[in-house]
C-alpha cells in the first residue's frame, strides 16, 4: 500500500518507464535506429532507478531503531550513487552500440514511428519529472531528485533523438544516428557525475551547505551574546532529508542541571524554528574560564 507521497511519486516513475520502454524497443526494432534503441537503453536504466528510488523512500521513512538510532535517512544517498554508477553503465552501452552503427551503418526504416515515440516519450517524461521534482522539494528527498534528474535528461535526450531521426528521413545521411546517440551518451555522463556529487558527500557526514548552516550559527552567536555563555564544537550533518546538529554549551558551574536543560532546550526550539527537522544535541559542560576555577 502506497502511504506517502514519495512512495506515489516513485511508484509514478516506475509506471511511466515501463510503458516508455515497451515504445522505445518497438520502434527501435522497426526503425533499426540506434539512437532509439539508446534510448531504450536509457529508460530501461531509469526504470532501475525508479525501482530504487521506491526502495529507499520507503526504507528511509521507517522511524530511528535500535540498531539504527539516527534513523534510515542515509539509504536515499546509498541510492543516488548507484542510480548514478547505473547511468555510467547506460551511457558505456550506447557508445558501444553507436561505434557498431558507424562502423556497419544501415539504413532506417519507419523514421516516422520513432519521431513520434521520442516527442511522446518527452511529453510524457516532462510531466513525470516536474511532479518528482515538487515532491523532492516538498519531502527533501535526494532520491526522488536523482530520479527527476534521470527523466529530466531523458526528456533532452529524447528531442535529440526526434530531431535527428527527422534530419535523416529529409537528408538520408544514416550517421546521424550513431552521432546522436554518442552526444546522448555524453549527456548521460555529464548527469550521473552530478548526481554521484550530490548523493555522495552526505555519506561521508559532510557538513550542511553554507545556506542552510549560517542561519543557525548566527543565531547561536546571538544566544550567545544575550545570555552570556559559551557554545562550542559546532557541528552539523545530514542524513537523507534529516539534519543533525550538536555542540557544547559551556556554563557556569553554579548553574543547576535543572537550569541547564531549560537553556538547552530554549536553544533546540530556536534552531527548530529555523530549520524544523533538524535534530540538536547539546553537551552541557562547566565553563573553566570562571572565577571559580581561577581562585
Amino acid at each position: 500500500m502506497l502511504t506517502t507521497k514519495k512512495q506515489k511519486a516513485a511508484a509514478l516513475s516506475i509506471l511511466s518507464n515501463t510503458g516508455l520502454i515497451i515504445l522505445k524497443v518497438i520502434a527501435g526494432i522497426l526503425s533499426g535506429s540506434v539512437s532509439i534503441i539508446s534510448e531504450a537503453i536509457h529508460s530501461g536504466m531509469d526504470l532501475i532507478a525508479a525501482v530504487i528510488a521506491y526502495i529507499s523512500v520507503t526504507i528511509s521513512g521507517k522511524p530511528a531503531d535500535e540498531n539504527h538510532p539516527y534513523g534510515h535517512g542515509k539509504i536515499e544517498n546509498v541510492s543516488g550513487v548507484i542510480e548514478g554508477l547505473l547511468i555510467f553503465a547506460a551511457a558505456f552501452l550506447i557508445i558501444k552500440e553507436a561505434i557498431e552503427k558507424i562502423v556497419h551503418p544501415a539504413e532506417l526504416q519507419l523514421t516516422g514511428i520513432g519521431i513520434g515515440v521520442m516527442l511522446f516519450s518527452a511529453l510524457i517524461n516532462t510531466a513525470v519529472a516536474k511532479k518528482l521534482y515538487r515532491t523532492a522539494r516538498e519531502e527533501d528527498s535526494v532520491a526522488l531528485e536523482a530520479d527527476a534528474l534521470h527523466l529530466k535528461t531523458d526528456v533532452y535526450t529524447s528531442l535529440g533523438v526526434a530531431i535527428g531521426l527527422a534530419a535523416i528521413r529529409f537528408t538520408g545521411f544514416v550517421l546521424i544516428d550513431p552521432v546522436i546517440a554518442i552526444f546522448v551518451a555524453l549527456l548521460i555522463v555529464r548527469e550521473s557525475w552530478n548526481l554521484i556529487s550530490i548523493a555522495f558527500s552526505p555519506l561521508l557526514d559532510a557538513r550542511l551547505s553554507t545556506e542552510e548552516e549560517t542561519p543557525l550559527r548566527t543565531a547561536l552567536d546571538q544566544f550567545e551574546a544575550d545570555n552570556d555563555l559559551k557554545i562550542k564544537f559546532f557541528k552539523t550533518r545530514k542524513s537523507g532529508s534529516q539534519r543533525f546538529a550538536d555542540f557544547h554549551l559551556s556554563l557556569s558551574p553554579q548553574t543547576t542541571i535543572q537550569e541547564g536543560n531549560s537553556i538547552a532546550l530554549e536553544i533546540k526550539n530556536k534552531l527548530s524554528k529555523i530549520c524544523p527537522d533538524i535534530h540538536v544535541h547539546v553537551h552541557l559542560e562547566p565553563d573553566e574560564h570562571t572565577s571559580e576555577y581561577d581562585s
